[in-house]
């Protein structure tokens, strides 16, 4: 059977136990390469997620070998710390006797011995491609051109309409549609290696025949076999981890996707094919001579001493925060709670570290408003539609699968016909109207007479007076239209599948994220549902800023359909049932906050009685207050010198298409606190902390925190280690200067006219041009709850217990004083701080 169909997406196996055997080494190799989603919902991930089975410091050393990739920064910026103070002599005392296993003598001759020239920490891998040794005999950058080529196809491939037309044909197999196309690219004969269409076409057509053949003509060690391929899939990093993202998506539906199998056949052919084909007369000699030399550094591959410094350093560091976090939480006068104050809000915001600032802002202006934290699709899990849209997208963690399918209305049938039909027929002309811009032809004839009509639009988008571009949540509709939106939850068929909510669904959902954000019972007057989203302009990176618990896009859906099944009397009928009474006065208020400019949006206040109108403006003061001072706050990080109030400056920002840093986003993150609200009532953490509302004696099971750790935790963990390691290696784990992206094939981004595929975060979303914005911490993870229970979690799920274990993230506990008492060391031991 030849596998032919891209919609298959999984390599047949033959009967032979060679095959068979092969096609398990292929995948244990894709195993290690992390998923990264599209531009459409870029949502954070753990660049070493498949790697967490592993000692950070044992990845370290083998990313290092294998790729040169480093997991520490140099160690100038550790002894810039150690000279602010932020490191002590204790802390590195206590990281070189964790790494080592010894004790450190003499901390000052130890420093006296590292390094100062930067140069000399960097290391060569020990693993080499015959691209690396083709370009160390032929002195042209091979592993250069050969990326090139994979990434144009690969673009064209997996385009998702921004290109006018397709120069690969994506009915095919991935494999089959890179070969048909190698098989007649003249490049690389017009670079010299002359007959290689030839080879390409001698190839089998089944991806995991063609890879036993390319591996019979490289014939690598089988002690090397693992790192060789590991070392391709990182050479082409960012299609490996688009190509693994297809592979996830297929075992969230429990199928097996290969497309990354596939991609890592294509990368092995082209590694044969070039050894046939280069015009060197050393070229087999010197690619066997490299093969034993891999051998050899694979059996004698040890930690060097460069990296094991780097590595106490980073532990020192690490150690350094978590005692400022302690010393935090247990010196501090804390407020305790807001007993004797009435209550005349509660807010929900998603855990974000950016809800952190506004939260605590919202408290000083108004302490009758009560805010919890929660994740930000509210534990609704929907596949949502736009208005004017055929399909939706899963909007919750990319853990999860999606549920049901709500679709976004207008209440009146007639309004909600004319919107859909207006939206439709803009986004019509709209595609018109860029064919027409971008034809080949017509591009020519659009700028003579037209360009300079452009002007006006140019003017006024240069200087932030208008947007660049529409807003989506508007584009097509009329404001009056947009302000009315709402979701329909009513069971009907859409588009042959079934789309709205059933009532004894909407229940359970009720029930299980009441109980889960710790709000079964004293409930307040208003009780707001506060997603979150953000606003830029010329941002390929945009929907990264939008609420990772939603996907990658805006929390507006979730807040929209959790308000209005909350408010549904048939639903709050059937909460008495399972004990929750919410009281009849009692109204669920679906908002927006907006991170970049700090302005909270709330959508239905319709259902706002007019007696209680006085209440709602009183409400609205103290959300504007609160943007107020959050905006104030965030601008002075922002590093700015504007002539503007801070109002107006973030304002600005948002809407200036020159800006490469509309806001932070969750640069700095470093803490995830999962207590009651009073814990952290009244300490500041500058937005740098993840809060998450739980109390554990009201979860007699654990089922919640274990939801907790098995999902926000781990979420939580793979922001952290998203930016931590788009910091400490841009090159490899980030996407480089955003000045320089292109957008291919609508799914990423390119730094420049070519090269691979970028993944993580920009340079600028980290570092301001003097400072590193965000330092490399990994996540320190406080949860007030028994240590029992934690450990039973713990030793029920492999994974979470791994990310601890492994020093993924340092796990702490809080005692029911608001005290961090015992740090996790590991295997479910515990040691106590008091």
């Amino acid at each position: 059977m030849i596998h032919t169909s891209r919609e298959q997406g999984q390599v047949p196996v033959g009967e032979t136990k060679e095959t068979t055997a092969l096609l398990e080494t292929l995948r244990q190799a894709c195993k290690k390469i992390a998923p990264v989603w599209p531009l459409e919902n870029f949502v954070a991930v753990n660049p070493y997620l498949g790697l967490a089975n592993q000692s950070f410091a044992s990845v370290a050393a083998d990313l290092s070998f294998t790729h040169g990739i480093q997991m520490t920064l140099p160690v100038a910026f550790y002894m810039d710390k150690i000279a602010q103070g932020r490191i002590s002599v204790e802390d590195i005392g206590v990281a070189y006797k964790k790494i080592k296993g010894e004790k450190l003598i003499d901390v000052s001759a130890f420093l006296a011995a590292l390094p100062s020239d930067t140069g000399s920490e960097k290391e060569t891998p020990g693993i080499l491609t015959v691209a690396d040794v083709a370009s160390q005999l032929t002195h042209t950058d091979w592993n250069r051109f050969i990326t090139g080529r994979i990434s144009g196809w690969a673009a064209a491939y997996f385009d998702q309409g921004q290109a006018g037309w397709r120069s690969a044909d994506s009915k095919l197999s991935l494999f089959l549609s890179w070969q048909s196309e190698a098989a007649v690219d003249r490049s690389p004969d017009l670079t010299g290696l002359s007959g290689f269409r030839k080879s390409v076409r001698q190839l089998p057509v089944s991806p995991l025949k063609a890879a036993g053949y390319a591996l019979k003509i490289l014939r690598i060690p089988e002690t090397v076999l693992p790192f060789y391929l590991h070392r391709l899939l990182l050479g082409l990093g960012g299609w490996s981890a688009f190509a693994a993202r297809l592979d996830w998506d297929k075992g969230l539906e429990g199928e097996t996707g290969d497309t990354l199998v596939e991609l890592l056949a294509v990368l092995l052919c082209w590694e044969a094919c070039l050894l046939e084909t280069l015009p060197h007369p050393n070229a087999l000699l010197s690619w066997r001579e490299a093969k034993i030399k891999m051998g050899t550094a694979v059996a004698q591959q040890e930690v060097s001493d460069i990296l094991m410094n780097k590595l106490i350093l980073q532990e020192a560091f690490d150690r350094s925060a978590q005692r400022r976090l302690v010393e935090k939480f247990n010196l501090a006068d804390k407020i305790k709670s807001q007993t004797g104050i009435a209550i005349s809000a509660q807010a929900i915001f998603c855990i974000d570290v950016r809800s952190e600032v506004f939260r605590r802002n919202l408290e000083l202006v108004n302490s009758g408003i009560q805010t919890l934290g929660f994740a930000g699709f509210f534990g609704f899990p929907v596949n949502f539609i736009p208005m004017g849209h055929e399909t939706g997208s899963a909007q919750c963690p990319v853990l999860l699968k999606s549920g049901p399918t709500v679709m976004e209305t207008l209440q009146d049938e007639n309004d909600n016909r004319r919107a859909i039909d207006s939206r439709v027929l803009k986004q019509q002309v709209r595609q018109v109207w860029k064919a027409f811009k971008g034809g080949a032809i017509t591009c020519f004839s659009f700028v003579s007479p037209l360009g300079l009509s452009y002007l006006p639009k140019l003017f006024t988008d240069s200087f932030g007076l208008t947007r660049p571009v529409p807003n989506p949540e508007l584009a097509g509709l009329g404001k009056k239209d947009h302000s009315q939106k709402s979701v329909n939850l009513q069971v009907a068929q859409h588009q042959n599948h079934a789309v709205g909510i059933a009532l004894e669904q909407q229940i359970g959902m009720a029930k299980n994220a009441l109980k889960a954000m710790s709000l079964s019972s004293d409930f307040a007057p208003f009780v707001l549902i506060v997603g979150h989203g953000s606003s830029s302009v010329n941002n390929p990176h945009a929907t990264g800023l939008d609420c990772g618990a939603c996907g990658g896009h805006s929390g507006e859906a979730k807040a929209k359909v959790a308000a209005a099944v909350l408010n549904n009397p048939a639903v709050r009928k059937g909460l008495q049932q399972e004990g929750i009474h919410i009281p009849g006065q009692t109204i669920f208020l679906a908002c927006l906050h907006n991170t970049t400019t700090d302005a909270l949006t709330i959508y239905n206040e319709y259902e706002v009685p007019d007696n209680r109108q006085s209440a709602l403006i009183a409400l609205k003061q103290s959300l504007q207050q609160a943007g107020q001072a959050s905006r104030a706050e965030r601008l002075v990080r922002m590093s700015t010198v504007s002539q503007d109030d801070a109002d107006r400056s973030i304002l600005r920002r948002s809407n200036d298409w020159s800006q490469v840093r509309p806001e932070w986003g969750l640069a700095g993150c470093n803490t995830f606190v999962v207590a009651p609200r009073p814990r952290t009532l009244g300490l500041r953490f500058d937005g740098r902390s993840f809060l998450h509302s739980y109390n554990w004696k009201a979860d007699t099971q654990f089922s919640v925190l274990e939801l907790i750790m098995t999902a926000p935790m781990v979420v939580t963990s793979w922001i952290s280690l998203q930016y931590y390691a788009s910091t400490v290696d841009n090159k490899n784990y980030g996407s480089g200067n955003k000045t320089l992206h292109n957008v291919t094939g609508g799914v990423g981004v390119l730094e420049g006219f070519s090269g691979d595929l970028r993944v993580g975060l920009p340079m600028q979303s980290v570092h301001d041009g003097r400072q590193y914005q965000h330092e490399p911490l990994k996540l320190n993870v406080v949860i007030e709850a028994p240590l029992e229970a934690m450990n039973r979690i713990l030793g029920k799920h492999a994974s979470v217990k791994n990310l601890c274990d492994n020093g993924w993230l340092h796990l702490l506990a809080m005692d029911e004083a608001g005290q961090i008492s015992h740090r996790y060391v590991g295997d479910l031991e515990w040691i106590s701080l008091t």
